[in-house]
């Protein structure tokens, strides 16, 4: 019976020994939201971020809205009845949610804005993103460099593309963009053929390439049918394939009529096929690994009752106060460097073919 006792007692110490590692790693809950699966790069946030946070031990809960909006705010009021303990979310529309942030305030839960900054509200507590300012200056300097049209007179005639209203991020692309472009719209050395500018007018809801095609549509018909277009600012990859195939429609690509530059975002594979092939000139290329790390790094102070690391703190004022940032930063990709993205593992060769 001793001995019977004491291989029981031994079993029950190594059953013990080997589970404490598991309830050691469980950390608490995090919810995160993101706004739909129909763009590459959310896909692949979302990937990246449960997959940090679970190697960081924690338990998650990953909810994509599909764009709509009600949709968003009912996952994040699950998340919080489900007592998670940080909510990380991307927006669908930055202005909505103050209700259900309240309450997550209520429950003590700390609120991590993730790529698109929450309008409107007192509480959110961090912000983790790339520097949006510089996403637009890049994309029109690719646009400027393709043109050449800090060395030439032009005039080259160009048209632009704005994100979605109701993202904040939208704005900064735009005014990062015409922070290079403005000063050559002045000279007269860009021309914007359509009178089209402000993003009261070149704005794209909910970043829909097929509102982008149609607009270039209109566009092309409207002002196009005597002389070439020779570039267009585009924010967004899925905007930019719109408007080659819009372009392509009225045959630029083909005889002597090249197609004009497309600038873009996200580096998602078919704008990088594009690039490859000729067709969209650039893309900006921001490592949501890298974000996802920034993020869950805010997570685990945010956890311990410390600060997380920020290194922004005037950029981002929601309207009600100006939220401590991390920003990241974005590089500019076109066929001279497209080979980045596979050096740094963030495609296969095989995936870009």
């Amino acid at each position: 019976m001793k001995i019977l006792k004491l291989l029981t007692s031994a079993a029950i110490l190594a059953s013990m020994a080997f589970a404490a590692p598991a309830f050691s790693q469980d950390k608490g809950l995090v919810g995160v939201a993101m706004p739909t699966k129909s763009s590459a790069r959310w896909i692949a946030d979302g990937d990246n971020m449960i997959k940090v946070l679970k190697e960081r031990g924690y338990q998650t809960d990953l909810q994509y809205a599909e764009d709509d909006i009600p949709n968003q705010l009912s996952q994040i009021e699950n998340m919080i009845t489900k007592g998670a303990k940080v909510l990380v979310v991307a927006s669908i529309d930055g202005t909505t949610l103050s209700d259900v942030l309240a309450q997550a305030h209520t429950a003590g839960i700390k609120v991590i804005a993730y790529d698109r900054l929450i309008r409107d509200t007192p509480n959110v507590d961090y912000y983790a993103t790339f520097d949006n300012f510089q996403v637009g200056v890049l994309q029109a300097t690719t646009l400027v460099k393709a043109l050449k049209a800090d060395t030439e007179k032009g005039p080259f005639n160009i048209e632009l593309f704005g994100g979605s209203p109701d993202d904040n991020n939208a704005y900064f692309f735009y005014d990062g963009a015409m922070s290079v472009l403005q000063p050559l719209i002045d000279k007269g050395t860009l021309v914007v053929g359509s009178g089209q500018t402000g993003m009261d007018k070149v704005a794209t809801l909910r970043w829909d390439p097929a509102t982008a095609q149609a607009r270039m549509d209109a566009i092309l018909s409207s002002t196009y049918s005597d002389k070439k277009l020779n570039a267009v600012l585009s924010p967004y990859d899925g905007l930019s394939i719109g408007i080659l195939s819009s372009v392509k429609g009225v045959g630029y690509g083909s005889g002597d009529m090249p197609m004009p530059f497309v600038s873009g975002q996200d580096a998602e594979v078919p704008s990088v096929k594009s690039i490859i092939a000729g067709e969209q000139y650039s893309t900006i290329f921001k490592d949501t690994r890298d974000l996802a790390k920034v993020t869950v790094d805010m997570v685990d102070a945010a956890m311990n009752g410390k600060e997380p690391e920020v290194n922004d703190t005037k950029t981002y004022n929601n309207g009600v106060k100006v939220i401590p940032s991390y920003l990241l930063k974005p590089v500019a990709i076109d066929k001279t460097n497209v080979k980045v993205l596979i050096d740094s593992g963030y495609y296969t060769e095989a995936q870009l073919k």
